[in-house]
């Protein structure tokens, strides 16, 4: 199976992991920034496919996808998908 996202991913991952940035400088760039241990108090993991992970919200079920950095490893820029979209049963795979 041909991942068409594949070429977006490598290049978006060699340009996320050339300098990678503080956790001050994230912050800075993209709001709310989670550790490891973070994450997974604030959200279950569905899926990945570096640099992105797709998860859901424990607060509010709500589906979303977050980038990451390899080292040191953090998680940022929250995009929420559409509601409308897992209502209608799309796999959680297809955001890839």
């Amino acid at each position: 199976m041909t991942d068409p996202t594949e070429d977006i991913r490598r290049n978006l991952l060699v340009e996320i992991n050339a300098q990678p940035g503080s956790r001050e400088d994230l912050e800075a760039q993209h709001g709310q920034v989670w550790s490891t241990s973070e994450l997974s108090d604030d959200f279950e993991v569905i899926g990945f496919a570096a640099p992105l992970v797709v998860v859901r919200r424990k607060s509010d079920g709500q589906k979303g996808s977050l980038m990451f950095q390899a080292s040191p490893r953090f998680y940022f820029g929250f995009e929420p998908h559409p509601r409308d979209t897992t209502e209608r049963g799309v796999e959680d795979e297809a955001f890839f």
